[in-house]
C-alpha cells in the first residue's frame, strides 16, 4: 500500500535530512529569540521568569512531538518518519536542561539551601526536577551503540518517556495558578497522541 502523501524526487535518505534540517531551524529560533530579547532588553518585567518559562514550555513542545513520530507514522505509512524522533528527544532533553539551568543559575545563584526551601514550599519543583532526572538515562542511550548493548532493554528504557509526559504535565499544571488554558491544551494534545497509539489507529 502507496503511502497517502508523496514527496516527489526526493529519496528517503533526503526526506529525512529535509525534516533534520526542520528540526534544527525550529528549535534554535526560541534560543536565538532569548538572545535577541536579552540584548535588546526586551525580557520584561521579569527576565528569569520569561527564560524559565520559554525552556520549559519548548521542552514540552519537543516532547509531545517525539512522541507523535509513531502515530503520525502508522497514519501517513511514512517509516523514515522514526528517523528523526532521536532528534527531537535530545532537542527535549536540552530545553529541559536550560529550564533547570535557569531556575538554578539564574534564579538562585545555586543557593542550595534558598532552592530547598523553594521545593518545600512548592513541590511542583521537584515533580519537575524528577522528570528531568528521567531524561538523562533516555539521552544518554539514545545512540545505536547503546541500542545494540542494551537489545531489548533499550524499549523498556525508553518507555520511561511516558513517565516523563505525565511529570512534566504535572508540574506544568501545579506551577500554573490562575489561567489553564495551556496545561489543558498540552493535556490534550497528550491525550490525542496516546489516543491515536491505541492499536485500532496503526496500519502497517
Amino acid at each position: 500500500m502507496s503511502p497517502l502523501f508523496t514527496w516527489p524526487s526526493l529519496s528517503v535518505k533526503d526526506r529525512i535530512k529535509a525534516v533534520k534540517m526542520l528540526v534544527w531551524l525550529g528549535a534554535l529560533l526560541p534560543i536565538l529569540r532569548l538572545i535577541y530579547l536579552g540584548v535588546t532588553n526586551d525580557l520584561g518585567a521579569n527576565p528569569v521568569e520569561f527564560i524559565e518559562r520559554s525552556t520549559g514550555t519548548w521542552a514540552l513542545v519537543f516532547l509531545l512531538l517525539s512522541l507523535s513520530v509513531t502515530p503520525l507514522k502508522s497514519l501517513t505509512r511514512l517509516g523514515w518518519l522514526i528517523a528523526v524522533r532521536r532528534l527531537l528527544g535530545l532537542w527535549m532533553f536540552a530545553y529541559a536542561s536550560l529550564h533547570v539551568t535557569s531556575y538554578v543559575w539564574l534564579d538562585y545563584q545555586f543557593d542550595w539551601s534558598d532552592m530547598l526551601k523553594d521545593i518545600v514550599k512548592h513541590p511542583y519543583v521537584l515533580v519537575g526536577a524528577l522528570a528531568l532526572l528521567l531524561t538523562v538515562p533516555l539521552a544518554a542511550s539514545s545512540n545505536q551503540v547503546a541500542m545494540h548493548a542494551l537489545k531489548q532493554r533499550w524499549k523498556t528504557l525508553h518507555q520511561l518517556v511516558y513517565v516523563i509526559a505525565v511529570l512534566a504535565l504535572l508540574h506544568f499544571w501545579w506551577l500554573v495558578k490562575k489561567d489553564l488554558t495551556e496545561p489543558i491544551i498540552y493535556s490534550g494534545v497528550f491525550g490525542l497522541i496516546m489516543l491515536l497509539r491505541l492499536p485500532v489507529f496503526s496500519r502497517k
